[in-house]
């Protein structure tokens, strides 16, 4: 029977020299009796998806509170975008899929709900108890919240995942560091190549969703210069249709650019520094993959555009105000009265103490169960 051990043998010969190879892992925590025809970052990747953080994705916010509509983005639709896209760039690179599918999976499993509002009152909250900030919460639902192995907590993810959790680092994303990660070294490609992939699966999803939510004008979009250039091409292309398909045409393209870009990028940079190990590629000062200078300009520019009008926009303050007052109220209610927890939260004090508690449940919660159980506890009508 083919084992484990031929498995990695056969990813070894058909990867880049600078791609992680599952045989080179730096392992588990706890050591475990490999799979036999699975490599350990497929395994990664599947502990992930069956975890119960993932899940919960699905009615965590992306830019609009769930209930908005059924077509926006959530976490969920968010994160399977940014693993298509970071397998796409990671089979052009000869890289390995595996891994940076299993990275881009976990990349968001430690937001709370309602989005980067969310993660900052938090935070605020968090004050004097050691913060919050998403990142160190996914690498903490990966190591110790989530609980479904005898012996330990945790996921016992390998290292080259953990380590793409806690230093992923995007617009939005400022990660904390731990020595144990090796914060002088640049993480390995594949995990470089999920930033990215996050930024393109971002921008572009809240274009279409700021169009499609009328908060953002179709006119307004010629501002934007990936946008201007690829519209054009397509109205031209197909006349005729109507402006839903020309915008995912054009979606799509800016999508292609982008990534294309990324890879002719990334190659070149390979190819003039001589970078032909992984060790060479995290002794790096500064990570290979990025955009031209060209397309990181027109990137800067269609990020400083949906600031402006997007994530700015009075629909979009105003569900960010009510977010923050929730979570806040929620967190306070907590504190005063601890027993309003379930029973075994209340037990996870000893051990973490009663903000960190706190702070992992409200994490944890979807948008839905956020309110829903804001109007158990404020609502006089409202059943418990």
């Amino acid at each position: 029977m083919t084992n484990v051990t031929s498995f990695s043998e056969l990813e070894a010969q058909r990867l880049a020299p600078f791609a992680a190879k599952s045989s080179e892992t730096k392992g588990r925590r706890h050591k475990e009796p490999e799979h036999p025809f699975r490599t350990p970052f497929q395994r990664d990747r599947d502990r992930i998806i069956h975890s119960h953080a993932f899940r919960r994705l699905e009615y965590k916010t992306q830019v609009f509170v769930y209930h908005e509509g059924d077509h926006y983005r959530t976490r969920l639709t968010h994160t399977i975008e940014v693993a298509q896209i970071s397998r796409t760039i990671a089979r052009a690179l000869g890289l390995n899929e595996d891994l940076a599918e299993a990275i881009a999976l976990a990349h968001d499993l430690g937001h709370p709900p309602f989005g980067h509002t969310g993660e900052d009152a938090l935070n605020h909250l968090m004050d004097g108890f050691g913060g919050f900030e998403h990142n160190s919460q996914s690498l903490r639902i990966v190591e110790e919240l989530e609980r479904k192995y005898p012996g330990f907590n945790g996921l016992n993810l390998t290292f080259e995942v953990r380590e793409g959790i806690i230093k992923h680092s995007s617009e939005h994303d400022r990660p904390g560091m731990n020595q144990e990660y090796e914060k002088g070294l640049s993480s390995c490609l594949e995990a470089q190549i999920v930033d990215i992939a996050d930024e393109i699966a971002y921008n572009n999803h809240d274009i279409d969703d700021g169009l499609s939510s009328e908060m953002l004008e179709p006119g307004q979009m010629d501002e934007v210069e990936l946008w201007k250039g690829h519209f054009e091409e397509v109205k031209g292309k197909f006349p005729g249709e109507d402006f839903r398909v020309l915008k995912s045409q054009t979606i799509i393209r800016i999508i292609n650019s982008q990534v294309t870009d990324l890879v002719n990028t990334i190659l070149s940079t390979i190819d003039s520094e001589g970078i032909k190990s992984l060790p060479a590629v995290r002794a790096r000062k500064g990570n290979i993959a990025r955009f031209s200078p060209e397309m990181e300009l027109k990137n800067r520019a269609l990020k400083g555009f949906l600031k402006e009008n997007l994530y700015s926009h009075h629909r979009v303050v105003r569900m960010a105000d009510k977010a923050r007052r929730i979570l806040r109220n929620l967190f306070s209610v907590y504190a005063r009265e601890p027993k309003l927890l379930p029973p075994k939260t209340v037990l996870s004090m000893e051990k973490y103490g009663a903000e960190r508690t706190i702070c992992d449940y409200i994490a944890g919660m979807t948008d839905r169960f956020a309110l829903d159980e804001y109007k158990k506890l404020f609502d006089p009508y409202e059943k418990v």
